[in-house]
């Protein structure tokens, strides 16, 4: 089908047209390859998928190749022929669209279509989803009669899954949907017989999911634009629409908010702009101090007692405690494998933050919400975990309300604060240098190690190591760039 429809190539062009003209006619373009943390991202959903019929059992799965068309399609006729009750990843073609629907479920003379996602609740794009799936079904002859999403339950908390999944009904949100589509997929099919489309950038560039091919529409924006303006997206549109190009051509009667105004005088100057206040906000963080940094997993089917889809589970940290005299000890632990690791990651951390008076971190809610977390799960360390969680101080609101550098471009992540305050700590030399990619790549080393070979599983550990210890030693480096700017020589 290298010009066909598919669901999803049929969702991609509702987007946007150019971007179904390139996935159909440039299919190993670079911008489609999939990256380790797309593929775990997916990875996850097939699991999730998996699991969800077990959920609606009884029925007959088409386990075939995914681009056996023809097979597929004959699979399901006799399945459903035959009278299977239900059927996993039935296959339909019409008006030159393929679909495979996750549980199609006999209701009396009629079925029930169930789209399975690996969400926590129904959202927009999958209306369209079922939408595409319930118009190419009925096309085939089927009376499909109920449409449902069948997404997470935040509510279930392990080890009782019995009700992981909800099952929503979405029939009366699709219905209306299903008009128009008709005419869609004809316009969709004879687009992609012609030339490259003309499209004009705009939200679809972004929304539903961002483009992978958004850089070949939009021009290349110099450096501070003006919609790189820190919290001020709509204001940054009105000042677009009078002229205003970067923030160079911003003038001081231009009303801005406090940081983004910083930013402004950062980007004109050239330097580091210091805002009255912060030595005193330095103040109250006294030696001895511990710098914290959590990392966790997601997981979409919780394993560990008291976990729900997708809480975030602390399985690693990094400490540097500075002592009185200015000494810095390094602590930091990782979990080893599929056992619960709060129990241990509570008491290790509980010495490594011991002699602490200050905890510092970066974005502490994030740490803080950890420590409930572990609270939660090793009730006898409540008490001194709750300690810890009392002795946090957040850096992130200290420099957001009082420093900007010109190369934090209009973000206060750890991310762009640290390598523009402390030039030697940067992440683009790591193996992981990212929250999202760590987290992946620790539920993959402690859930699914035995799958991974002893060299690659040696040198992922010391990655996701390397990360995390940055996060902490930046930290250190960061409060002392801080105490600098705010007693200058």
């Amino acid at each position: 089908m290298p010009v066909g429809l598919s669901k999803s190539r049929t969702l991609k062009g509702l987007q946007c047209h150019k971007l179904l003209w390139w996935m159909a006619h440039e299919p190993a373009a670079a911008e489609l390859h999939i990256d380790p943390q797309r593929r775990a991202v997916l990875d996850q959903g097939r699991r999730v998928g998996t699991l969800a019929r077990t959920y609606v059992p009884g029925g007959v799965l088409m386990d075939l190749p995914h681009d056996a068309y023809e097979e597929r399609l004959a699979a399901t006729r006799d399945a459903l022929a035959q009278g299977a009750p239900v059927v996993y990843e039935a296959a339909f073609r019409a008006d030159g669209v393929f679909v495979s629907v996750d549980i199609l479920a006999r209701e009396g003379s009629r079925f029930c279509l169930t789209e399975v996602k690996s969400t926590t609740g129904v959202r927009e794009p999958h209306l369209l989803d079922v939408a595409v799936q319930a118009h190419v079904a009925r096309r085939s002859g089927l009376d499909v009669g109920r449409l449902e999403v069948m997404h997470l339950n935040r509510a279930c908390a392990y080890p009782d899954l019995s009700d992981l999944f909800i099952r929503a009904d979405v029939t009366e949100m699709v219905e209306p949907l299903l008009r128009n589509m008709p005419r869609e997929i004809d316009a969709l099919a004879g687009m992609l017989v012609g030339p490259l489309p003309r499209v004009a950038t705009g939200e679809h560039c972004s929304k539903p999911y961002p483009c992978p091919f958004a850089a070949r529409c939009w021009p290349e924006l110099p450096a501070h634009h003006i919609s790189t303006l820190y919290a001020m997206r709509h204001r940054a549109l009105e000042l677009d629409e009078q002229g205003y190009r970067t923030i160079f051509d911003l003038t001081e009667d231009v009303l801005l908010g406090a940081a983004a105004d910083r930013q402004r005088r950062a980007v004109q100057t050239g330097r580091v702009i210091v805002d009255a206040g912060l030595a005193d906000a330095l103040a109250p963080i006294a030696p001895p101090m511990a710098f914290l940094d959590f990392e966790t997993v997601g997981l979409a089917i919780p394993v560990w007692n008291g976990c729900h889809p997708y809480d975030q589970v602390p399985v690693q940290f990094s400490c540097h405690v500075e002592d009185a005299a200015g000494h810095t000890t390094h602590h930091a632990w990782l979990a080893e494998g599929p056992e619960d690791p709060r129990p241990v990651l509570a008491e290790r951390l509980l010495t490594a933050c011991a002699a602490a008076r200050t905890i510092v971190a970066y974005n502490a809610p994030f740490e803080r919400q950890c420590l409930v977390q572990l609270a939660a799960a090793v009730p006898s360390l409540a008490a001194p975990l709750g300690s810890i969680a009392e002795r946090l101080v957040d850096l992130l609101p200290i420099i957001r309300n009082h420093v900007y550098h010109p190369d934090f471009g209009g973000s206060f992540s750890l991310k762009r604060v640290l390598p523009a305050l402390v030039p030697e700590a940067r992440y683009d030399d790591l193996a992981i240098s990212g929250g999202q990619a760590a987290s992946l790549e620790l539920a993959r080393l402690l859930l699914r190690g035995d799958e991974i070979a002893p060299a690659e599983k040696a040198a992922l550990r010391e990655a996701v190591l390397a990360y995390c210890h940055l996060d902490t030693w930046g930290l250190v480096e960061l409060l002392g760039r801080l105490r600098l700017l705010a007693h200058p020589a």
